[in-house]
């Protein structure tokens, strides 16, 4: 669930965000993302990340600083402190229309930005930076040659990310008088760091810095082999995966109780075969494999049809022993799934074309009786899953208007 949402700054300015929830539940917590210097909220990793999030129940407003993206105003007129402004307004809209964000998340020099934004912001329990720079001046390595000339002149034109930015010189006046140390040691936030050992933009060794100023608690995570941007999706969605597992932990369990949805599931699908699935309060990802085009993310359609005839068969072999008391230790499931021509099929009612075969193998443990055994073996074909295979399933399909259409 995705809208899109504008707020004003302190300069007056509507900023543009977009703020993610999850599927058919309350949100256990609200987090902020702060996107990296002259990016977007709509850069595909950032998206990826507040994907991940949502399935762990945590929605994200993401937005564009002052002069970026869809966003007003001039970004000639913005520093790191006009950012971290940003960043409070975002947090007190927030606070006004949801809930406080609990949750601060930060890439390049939206890390700084977030760490800066913490010390003002009691409502915030944990803090995340992705490739984030320790000293916000650090910027100015990228500037090139274009720094002689700023201070010279007072303003530049800049080439960055292959777009054209004016830089003055108040923004480098700006970085200068920022000092992270005492910001970072007081933190009193749990605290948790991303980067990459081979991050040319902004070099791990920044990372290092933060969590030696950092106190406890404070975890670092090393992105292996991504760039500082994380164009590969794989590193974004992993990232985001640790995060919200992270995250989840300095959350108030109590406060994360589902609503009911008016479905029991929901799925949505983009662009690839992909897969978001809502099951209840519980997030899922269903994918095909990379052969037939898929990203192999999560199990295909009749991976999860097998899991839950498994799934369901286990549980009644556990109802079952547990109420005549048979020591019954674990009940391992295998199954498969294929189709076959009906005519290798002696006992179906199909007579032509292919019929899908699903093959069972249950393997019970503990000390049980022959007879025990077998009994379990005629109890699992009683699981309501076998049953509703077994059995005649109507399927009533309808289409429904999309979210903010003017469909009846």
């Amino acid at each position: 669930m995705s809208e899109k949402l504008r707020f004003k700054n302190d300069d007056g300015n509507a900023l543009a965000a977009r703020l993610d929830r999850p599927e058919g539940q309350s949100p256990c917590a609200f987090a902020l993302f702060a996107h990296c210097f002259t990016c977007s909220k709509d850069l595909q990793a950032v998206g990826a990340i507040s994907r991940a999030l949502t399935r762990r129940g945590i929605a994200v407003l993401r937005f564009d600083f002052t002069g970026l993206g869809d966003s007003e105003g001039d970004f000639a007129d913005t520093n790191f402190s006009s950012d971290v402004e940003d960043l409070i307004a975002a947090a007190d809209y927030l606070a006004d229309h949801y809930e406080a964000p609990r949750i601060l998340v930060g890439h390049s020099l939206g890390g700084a930005a977030v760490l800066q934004a913490t010390r003002r912001l009691d409502s915030v329990q944990a803090v995340s930076t992705i490739g984030a720079p320790y000293d916000p001046e650090h910027v100015t390595q990228h500037l090139q040659d274009a720094v002689a000339d700023i201070k010279e002149k007072g303003e530049a034109r800049v080439r960055l990310a292959g777009r054209t930015f004016t830089i003055r010189k108040q923004f480098l006046d700006d970085l200068a008088a920022t000092k992270m140390e005492d910001t970072i040691q007081s933190l009193d936030r749990a605290l948790l760091i991303f980067h990459s050992p081979v991050d040319r933009t902004v070099g791990v060794d920044n990372a290092a810095k933060i969590f030696q100023a950092a106190k406890h608690p404070k975890s670092f995570v090393s992105l292996d082999n991504a760039n500082h941007l994380l164009t590969d999706r794989s590193d974004a969605e992993y990232l985001g995966v640790v995060l919200g597992a992270w995250a989840k932990k300095y959350v108030d369990p109590s406060r994360s109780e589902p609503e009911p949805l008016d479905e029991d599931v929901v799925t949505r699908t983009g662009n690839g075969y992909r897969t978001e699935i809502q099951a209840g309060s519980h997030s899922l990802v269903g994918d095909e494999p990379e052969d037939v085009g898929g990203d192999d993310d999560g199990p295909t359609p009749y991976g999860f049809l097998l899991s839950a005839l498994g799934s369901c068969t286990g549980m009644t072999l556990r109802m079952y022993a547990d109420r005549k008391e048979w020591p019954l230790d674990e009940a391992i499931v295998r199954l498969s799934h294929d189709k076959v021509h009906a005519d290798d099929c002696d006992h179906c009612e199909t007579e032509q074309g292919k019929v899908d075969r699903v093959k069972r193998e249950i393997e019970v443990q503990g000390p049980l009786s022959d007879d025990q055994r077998e009994r379990l073996l005629e109890i699992a074909n009683k699981c309501p899953v076998h049953r509703t295979l077994h059995g005649e399933v109507d399927v009533q399909s309808s289409l429904r208007s999309p979210e903010g259409s003017d469909e009846n």
